[in-house]
């Protein structure tokens, strides 16, 4: 089934727009976000946890949690999220590393360094993003500003926890459950994370505005 909503901005959509500005290409030869699966792989080994007690806790394949900790594969927020949970590590653990503030302001050229995600193969990039709030201690939601690339057909996620997105720019499309929509700019989506939902761009890329909830 098809629905098309359309919501009316209830701020200033101008505002993000100068908060956030274009997410920048990552320098030649960065880290480009691959230290999350190093940082999985610490945790898991610290915990004594095999790959194989890991794939039955979470439903991921071996040889993907291999790849996501070798590197080869850059994780989805939701796969994150799932890991998180199975590890029974803070999501901005894993996404940022461990902050030691109980408050942060993050000017615009004071943001963590662009990461990426993959195909659960890692085959072709799906989405970058940048935290907006990666050094407050114990923190149990991840704001990050997400640069969304079309991908059609995109795989559903499932995992623990409650999603915001505010479209930036662009026309971002959602799949959840059994519905889609269309979200342009200064539309807004919450939805609970147990629900299968994929969001891309849509006829190009579109940037939005992402806070997750761990639950």
């Amino acid at each position: 089934m098809e629905n098309e909503t359309k919501c009316v901005p209830s701020i200033n959509v101008d505002f993000f727009s100068e908060l956030t500005g274009d997410i920048p290409a990552p320098p030649q030869g960065a880290d480009n976000g691959e230290d999350v699966g190093g940082r999985i792989a610490r945790i898991r080994t610290g915990r004594g946890i095999t790959l194989s007690h890991l794939s039955q806790m979470t439903g991921f394949e071996e040889d993907v949690l291999e790849g996501i900790e070798k590197k080869t594969i850059q994780p989805q927020l939701g796969t994150i999220m799932r890991l998180s949970k199975a590890l029974d590590a803070a999501l901005a653990r894993l996404i940022s590393g461990t902050g030691n503030k109980t408050c942060e302001i993050t000017r615009r050229g004071e943001r963590k360094p662009v990461k990426r995600s993959t195909t659960s193969k890692g085959g072709r990039d799906l989405y970058s993003y940048y935290s907006l709030a990666h050094d407050v201690h114990g923190r149990n939601m991840e704001a990050l500003v997400v640069e969304l690339e079309a991908v059609p057909g995109a795989e559903k996620s499932v995992h623990d926890g409650e999603e915001f997105i505010f479209v930036l720019e662009g026309t971002a499309r959602l799949e959840i459950g059994g519905d889609g929509f269309d979200l342009e700019a200064g539309d807004s989506v919450y939805y609970l994370s147990t629900t299968p939902h994929s969001i891309t761009g849509k006829n190009g890329k579109a940037r939005i505005l992402a806070v997750l909830y761990e639950g």
